[in-house]
């Protein structure tokens, strides 16, 4: 099965994994709120965050057909959120180095499969 069949197999796990990781790189009652609240209006910030990492995630599974100018888009959001959050700039892009983390939980069995291991180092990179 190659790479990005089974991402887009298991992209709702995959989202809510990164989303997961990305909101416990804040204080833990600042990331027990963001995870918990549901309504977009009392959390505009993990709103913001999990609909960005969403539409990244998708555009990420474009792969040779992705548009920079998209990614660039949506991941200032988040970026722009972490900044005024007092983030140091690593901090503010951490985020997007956790997907790796993310796919890598999601898919631990397939991704021993040398050409499925192959893939998925040519996808994170």
């Amino acid at each position: 099965m190659r790479l990005n069949n089974l991402l887009a197999q298991r992209k709702t796990a995959i989202i809510k994994n990164w989303f997961a990781l990305a909101v416990e790189t804040y204080p833990p009652d600042t990331a027990s709120f963001l995870k918990r609240q549901k309504d977009p209006f009392a959390n505009p910030v993990g709103r913001t965050i999990s609909l960005s990492l969403e539409a990244l995630f998708k555009e990420l599974l474009k792969a040779k057909e992705m548009d920079h100018e998209i990614l660039t888009s949506l991941v200032d959001p988040i970026i722009r959120i972490r900044a005024i959050q007092n983030f140091c700039p690593g901090q503010a892009i951490s985020f997007i180095f956790l997907l790796k983390k993310a796919i890598r939980e999601n898919i631990k069995k397939e991704a021993s499969e040398e050409q499925l291991f192959n893939e998925l180092l040519l996808f994170e990179s």
